[in-house]
């Protein structure tokens, strides 16, 4: 685990306030009554992030449906299975029409073009975990030419939904086992709709993790320089990193 001070302060200081103070204010009313049903969540992709936050979720009450290029494949079958009893698999478009909530657990590449197989996603939660491939300079990766973030883009092409730039700093092993981290592990996310940033606040939550707001769609571009900031470490020492952030106590 490597403490980041300085980029855990720059991004709480966007905006983090507001929305966990709502998220308290909301989790406190909910106390003593009976628990709001489960949102369904799309999970575009079945890869190994797709797999391992589908079976958390599942594991958790939400009903998950895999969106597949081939739902019926025996890998993506074996998948559903081992999901559980909440979970299937239909082709991108039909679960992305099922969820209130999507997950676009897919290379970032692809993403413009599969938009249009997905229908009206108008008032629908998008997540985006993803982070364009890089430019490569003497051999070195290094973020795209391009000033924006793959969550600012993906809201310019659908201005109807809600986007939410999360889970690109926690690898898809430590989601899987969070104690592998040897602590708390603390999930930025940031986004432009105060009710979407609070959605996504409980699901972090439910899953263990610890949200904080890095504020509007635009502090995305700072939640994906973390992970840029890994995959230096990675490429100059030849030794796999693996970086998470975690709240200073005091």
């Amino acid at each position: 685990m490597v403490h980041r001070r300085s980029i855990l302060t720059a991004l709480t200081s966007l905006g983090a306030g507001a929305t966990l103070a709502a998220f308290s204010r909301r989790t406190r009313a909910q106390r003593g009554g009976a628990r709001a049903a489960r949102e369904t969540i799309a999970v575009l992709g079945t890869g190994h992030f797709g797999g391992t936050i589908g079976k958390r979720l599942s594991a958790l009450g939400y009903p998950v449906v895999y969106g597949s290029r081939a739902p019926d494949a025996a890998r993506v079958r074996a998948l559903v299975t081992d999901t559980g009893p909440r979970s299937s698999a239909a082709p991108h478009g039909d679960a992305a029409s099922r969820g209130a909530i999507v997950v676009f657990a897919v290379p970032w590449e692809p993403v413009e073009e599969l938009l249009p197989s997905l229908g009206d996603l108008t008032g629908k939660l998008l997540i985006d975990p993803m982070i364009a491939k890089p430019t490569v300079i003497e051999g070195y990766p290094f973020p795209p030419a391009v000033p924006t973030s793959t969550a600012e883009q993906l809201q310019s092409w659908v201005p109807g939904a809600h986007v939410v730039k999360a889970f690109i700093t926690i690898s898809y092993r430590t989601l899987a086992n969070p104690v592998r981290a040897g602590g708390p592990i603390t999930i930025p996310f940031a986004g432009a709709d105060r009710r979407a940033k609070e959605r996504v606040a409980r699901l972090i939550s439910d899953l263990g993790l610890d949200p904080v707001d890095a504020g509007p769609l635009v502090a995305a571009r700072y939640i994906e320089n973390v992970l840029w900031f890994e995959v230096a470490c990675n490429r100059n020492n030849r030794t796999l990193f693996e970086l998470s952030l975690r709240r200073v106590p005091g």
